[in-house]
């Protein structure tokens, strides 16, 4: 009679039944020296069965997984903190400006000296002129920079976007950019850092702290009346 109409099964192996018969049976494992392999064990001297080569690299392949992932989590965390700082900085900056011009001077002297970068920029959608150290965008351009109407960010490099940053454009190999809305009835615009590492910028980071920059900029500019 099969299993299926009713047989014996057999009961799963437990490890207390495993350890008792090797215990009683330890030629079992000692004598077979194909199994031991397989284990990455050995028989020592007195028939003590010791870790073999193989056991000690998975080890130590092991450990060394744990340190790197370690080491890689502390360096993620502490880029963060120097990130976080210098972005508070920054907003000090932005909150001492006098004017919209002192404004763009002080976006772009903080993208230099606090995160290294090549330029940072204030752009308005306008018809009618920009403020002064403002680039001036037509109509709809800040959907178009950003790639769609929806989209808040945009990271990575977009060769569209090479013209916000004027002479030092064949410098920038990445870009961080963030829309804006300001004053009422609200006027579209952006802010836009540019790098010179193809790395700096990418399309897999978070926005999150140029995004909390763009939002200071747009209650900064929005003290003063736009002429």
């Amino acid at each position: 009679m099969d299993g299926s109409q009713g047989g014996i099964e057999e009961a799963p192996l437990q490890p207390a039944a495993v350890r008792r018969f090797l215990s009683d049976n330890p030629e079992f494992l000692t004598g077979d020296t194909g199994l031991l392999d397989e284990l990455g064990l050995r028989v020592a001297a007195g028939n003590v069965v010791d870790f073999g080569p193989a056991a000690l690299a998975r080890v130590h392949a092991a450990h060394q997984r744990e340190a790197s992932q370690r080491q890689m989590l502390e360096e993620t965390a502490r880029a963060n903190f120097s990130a976080q700082a210098q972005t508070h900085g920054a907003v000090i900056d932005i909150l001492d400006a006098r004017n919209h011009s002192d404004l763009a001077r002080r976006l772009d002297e903080l993208a230099q000296q606090r995160f290294g970068l090549t330029a940072g920029v204030i752009a308005l959608e306008s018809d009618s002129g920009s403020p002064a150290g403002w680039k001036m965008l037509v109509e709809g351009q800040v959907d178009l920079l950003l790639g769609g109407p929806q989209r808040l960010a945009r990271m990575g490099f977009a060769p569209t976007a090479l013209g916000l940053f004027g002479d030092r454009a064949e410098t920038v190999a990445s870009m961080a950019m963030v829309r804006m809305s300001i004053w009422e009835p609200a006027r579209e615009g952006l802010i836009a850092f540019g790098a010179p590492d193809p790395e700096g910028f990418t399309q897999d980071m978070g926005a999150e702290l140029v995004a909390f920059l763009a939002r200071v900029v747009e209650r900064t500019a929005e003290r003063w009346p736009l002429l």
